[in-house]
């Protein structure tokens, strides 16, 4: 019976004696928390893997995030018109076709073509006739065989001629028909419309048959040669440009293909939305960037000495960037904390009065595991 017992209190001390071991090691392994405040035991300290440092300086570039869109020169973006009004007969354009200068991009019809080659032609011949009376008229006055009257009237008559002669020979010329070639043989219905420049096909605003106006835009072109980056920057940030600057330029579907490009001209007027535009030329210019098309950039700053904590240190919760400042032996405060930019590493501090002060430069989300568990 005394046996029994002693087995049975052995039995019961030693499970006591296991709780007790558990209840310790479940203490080491839960840290202390309070008001922000982590406190740590040795053993979490280690595992946890953190180090301690203070805000150091560091060169930092700037790298300022901008929008905007690719642009072309009000020079190099052409709309083509009809000078007089008349019917699309011809064209095959498409918005992204190539063009050259000097190709018939449409042929446009019109009875009044017709009557304006026949005015010019009738008009010409008269011309030559009042030419020759006026000069008939000249020598018979010199001789004093003709009346003064009748040579002014001669005269007249000539110079009005030539002036609605020159008249129709513009308006021939505006509508793409060389007056010196003209001739009763070769009167067309017809006028061509040619390419001004070399480049491409942006819009195509008519379909054949379609009577235009000649307020109307049939096709809109551009000239590639000048396309651009403008780009639209923060008024606060326009300090930290400057003509020559390097800029990475990239669109929302391919972010990871960059066209690299040089400011070439920053702006004096700030928009209502208290930002600048800055033009920008790309180093090599891709076909597939055309005009409208919305881009992406990222801009090269000038590099300076900043205030900055590495990377690590920076832990983010609930949208917020904070650091765990170090108050005493294994204890951290969390605090918010406003932060630049990165670069190599480095985050540039904004607070001025964390200086000198020791912060978590590793293990920082170790830290912020046990208060983020304890609001939870």
């Amino acid at each position: 019976m005394n046996r029994l017992m002693l087995i049975i209190c052995t039995v019961l001390l030693l499970g006591s004696c296991k709780g007790n071991k558990e209840d310790e090691q479940k203490g080491e392994v839960t840290a202390k928390t309070e008001n922000n405040i982590v406190t740590l035991t040795d053993v979490q300290y280690k595992n946890a893997g953190i180090e301690v440092g203070s805000i150091g300086n560091q060169s930092i570039s700037s790298k300022l995030k901008v929008n905007g869109k690719i642009d072309v020169p009000p020079q190099n973006k052409i709309s083509v018109s009809v000078p007089l009004g008349g019917y699309l007969k011809y064209s095959r354009l498409l918005p992204g076709m190539q063009v050259s200068k000097g190709q018939i991009i449409a042929v446009i019809e019109d009875p009044q073509y017709i009557q304006i080659q026949q005015d010019y032609l009738v008009a010409k011949a008269q011309y030559a006739y009042n030419n020759s009376e006026y000069n008939r008229q000249k020598q018979l006055n010199v001789s004093k065989a003709t009346s003064d009257k009748v040579y002014e009237q001669a005269k007249s008559n000539y110079q009005t001629q030539n002036v609605l002669v020159k008249s129709l020979e513009q308006k021939l010329r505006l509508i793409g028909i060389n007056p010196s070639t003209l001739s009763a043989n070769n009167i067309s219905k017809t006028i061509n419309i040619y390419s001004s420049i070399n480049g491409f096909v942006s819009a195509v605003n008519v379909n054949i048959g379609k009577y235009v106006n000649p307020t109307e835009v049939l096709f809109e072109l551009v000239n590639p040669t000048d396309i651009h980056l403008a780009l639209h920057v923060y008024e606060k940030d326009i300090d930290k440009l400057l003509v020559g600057q390097t800029v990475w330029a990239y669109t929302n579907t391919n972010p990871g293909k960059k066209y690299s490009a040089k400011i070439i001209l920053i702006s004096k007027n700030v928009s209502a939305d208290n930002t600048v535009e800055v033009h920008c030329h790309f180093d090599n210019y891709d076909k597939e960037l055309i005009p409208g098309m919305y881009m992406n950039a990222d801009i090269e700053a000038q590099t300076s000495n900043a205030s900055a904590l590495p990377d690590d240190a920076i832990v983010r919760f609930e949208n917020k960037n904070y650091v765990f400042e170090l108050k005493g032996k294994n204890k951290f405060e969390m605090k918010e904390v406003k932060t630049g930019t990165s670069e190599n590493g480095f985050t540039e501090i904004l607070q001025t009065d964390f200086a000198g002060k020791q912060f978590a430069t590793k293990g920082a989300y170790n830290l912020l595991m046990p208060l983020k568990n304890t609001e939870d």
